[in-house]
């Protein structure tokens, strides 16, 4: 079985291009190296330098002909795409309806898209938000997921390929760049290790749902059986919340001479909880098997100092 994964050198992409591997898939990695590193290429896969926006994504496609493309190529800064709408739009909403329009025309079986659990839904209660719940996005990044997912829904139906929306909460692993804006296990790990002061913006009472990276690759795994009629969307998250000010001291666990945080301004637009509710995946028999705090265990010892 041949699978193409966007995004493959990167966070996510380049673990889940790692278990294909290791599951005797034949695999096809397409990045643009814009996040993504050499580094995370897996020698058993074969890699191929585009952007979605190059035309020569279409003629890839056509001689490869991969029977699943697991979609993770994107922009991820929620901030970057309220500062500049239009190249979120062409990054990861223009640049998506281009590989479904490829996709399509190549036969592809089936299309997995890494969604935003923490962006669609917008504002919530305080409670698990399940998929059935209202989408009410309120950043470009959000609502060019958004978008995506009903241009996933409308190519599936006009090609008859099947589709898979996986809508991820805060994922977090080795690999994920601490030096970027989104990720704050990776940046507080980072700033830690380097003996700098971790920085929280607002009180800390922020609750998020973080999942580690081997959980989210494990629902992919199990969603690309082509034998399987499973399809449709799926929330992928723990159905528990930490505030961050609970998940530094994780960290001080750790690092017990670490320095304490600073406190700054809290950011327009943050969210102050989002929860995703996992019961349509668990019902599959899907559940996360590591626990935040065996998590940042594991990180902590897997990277070791993070310059």
């Amino acid at each position: 079985m041949k699978v193409l994964v966007t995004g493959g050198l990167g966070f996510i992409g380049s673990h889940l291009a790692d278990r294909y591997v290791d599951l005797g898939y034949e695999v096809i990695i397409m990045d643009n190296l814009s996040s993504g590193t050499l580094a995370n290429l897996n020698p058993n896969a074969r890699f191929f330098s585009m952007s979605l926006l190059d035309k020569e994504v279409s003629d890839l496609l056509r001689k490869e002909k991969p029977d699943i493309i697991n979609h993770h190529a994107a922009q991820v800064n929620v901030r970057n795409s309220v500062a500049d709408p239009l190249f979120d739009i062409d990054t990861n909403l223009l640049g998506t309806v281009k590989l479904l329009e490829a996709a399509g025309q190549a036969g592809v079986k089936k299309f997995i898209f890494s969604s935003s659990g923490g962006t669609v839904y917008g504002a919530t209660p305080n409670l698990p938000t399940s998929e059935e719940y209202k989408t009410n996005p309120i950043s470009p990044y959000g609502i060019n997921k958004l978008a995506s997912e009903y241009y996933i829904d409308f190519y599936a139906k006009l090609y008859g390929f099947q589709s898979v929306i996986l809508r991820y909460s805060n994922v977090y692993g080795i690999r994920q760049n601490p030096l970027s804006e989104s990720g704050v296990i990776s940046i507080f790990a980072h700033r830690i290790k380097n003996h700098l002061q971790p920085v929280i913006y607002g009180n800390g009472e922020q609750v998020r749902d973080y999942i580690h990276v081997s959980d989210v690759v494990n629902a992919n795994i199990m969603l690309s059986q082509l034998d399987s009629s499973l399809y449709g969307t799926y929330n992928v998250g723990t159905g528990k919340g930490t505030s961050l000010n609970k998940l530094l001291t994780f960290f001080y666990q750790i690092f017990p001479d670490a320095k304490s945080p600073i406190y700054k301004d809290a950011k327009e637009g943050d969210l102050l909880f989002n929860v995703l509710s996992i019961n349509k995946l668990a019902s599959l028999g899907w559940s996360p098997k590591l626990t935040l705090q065996e998590g940042i265990n594991q990180l902590c010892q897997i990277q070791g100092d993070i310059t």
